[in-house]
């Protein structure tokens, strides 16, 4: 049985979790047809921006039941990490950090979107993290709750969560595991924006199609791989990735495009090269 659902409009796939009565609650299965989905959104050159989202009213809301009886009961976990060598959605990923399990997000060449409908809990924290962007409803709810089911900070969320909010909120969410709204998201910067529920599939559907409208699907996939490579390097090395991509910039058809499109005063028409 299929626990997502796979569609393309235009140049944006759009990827949802599809088990609303259990708050879209992640399962094996649902992992490695998330897993399919992004490595056919990656493909396909006439995709260029992806959006995550959930069914109903639940973005993702952890790990399902079943398997965390399955901790209990055997003292084993339930979603094993997946080896750096197994077959990752983007085989041009740069490191093996990510090509694992859920940090394979950033290895996607495009701009991975989360539409986060309602909540986002455990599991679904780390892989609404895991994305490039975070726009959320009114209605969604957060919260980390691996310390209040006596685990611990799961799939690196304990290395990239205070990149993305900071010590101090990571923290804090960490170590309380409370459930807090999307204001306070907005607030500390786990989220972009916040949107009326009425609102937040067309916000963002509009975002992603004026990333893939208006913007070169070349430099997209150049500056997501700078930023996630700049998280392991330092400000010289950063800066000498930046030299030797602007030199291969000049070189590339999109450089040409962009230049003309903007004397010429018309919509781009990039091509990726």
């Amino acid at each position: 049985m299929n626990e997502i659902l796979y569609s393309a409009s235009g140049r944006v796939a759009t990827i949802t979790l599809n088990r609303p009565d259990k708050l879209n609650a992640w399962t094996r299965n649902m992992e490695q047809e998330v897993r399919q989905a992004m490595r056919e959104a990656a493909a396909d050159d006439g995709v260029r921006a992806i959006v995550l989202t959930g069914a109903g009213r639940g973005f993702c809301a952890g790990a399902d039941m079943s398997l965390l009886q399955d901790v209990v009961e055997r003292r084993v976990h339930p979603l094993p990490d997946t080896p750096a060598a197994e077959n990752p959605p983007n085989g041009d990923a740069t490191r093996a950090d990510f090509q694992r399990q859920y940090s394979y997000f950033p290895a996607i060449p495009k701009p991975v979107i989360a539409a986060i409908n309602g909540p986002a809990v455990g599991l679904g924290l780390v892989i609404a993290t895991f994305c490039d962007l975070r726009f959320a409803s009114e209605e969604a709810r957060f919260g980390t709750a691996f310390a209040r089911r006596g685990l611990i900070a799961e799939y690196g969320l304990a290395w990239l969560l205070p990149k993305v909010i900071g010590h101090a909120h990571a923290m804090d969410i960490l170590l309380s595991a409370r459930m807090f709204g999307a204001q306070e998201a907005l607030k500390m910067g786990l989220v972009n924006q916040v949107y009326p529920a009425e609102k937040l599939l067309e916000e963002v559907h509009a975002y992603a199609n004026m990333l893939a409208d208006q913007v070169s699907p070349r430099s997209m996939r150049v500056i997501k791989r700078q930023v996630y490579e700049a998280m392991f390097q330092t400000l010289g090395q950063a800066l000498d990735t930046a030299t030797e991509e602007m030199r291969a910039s000049l070189q590339c058809e999109d450089f040409e495009e962009g230049v003309a499109h903007f004397l010429e005063k018309r919509a781009p028409e990039f091509q990726g090269r």
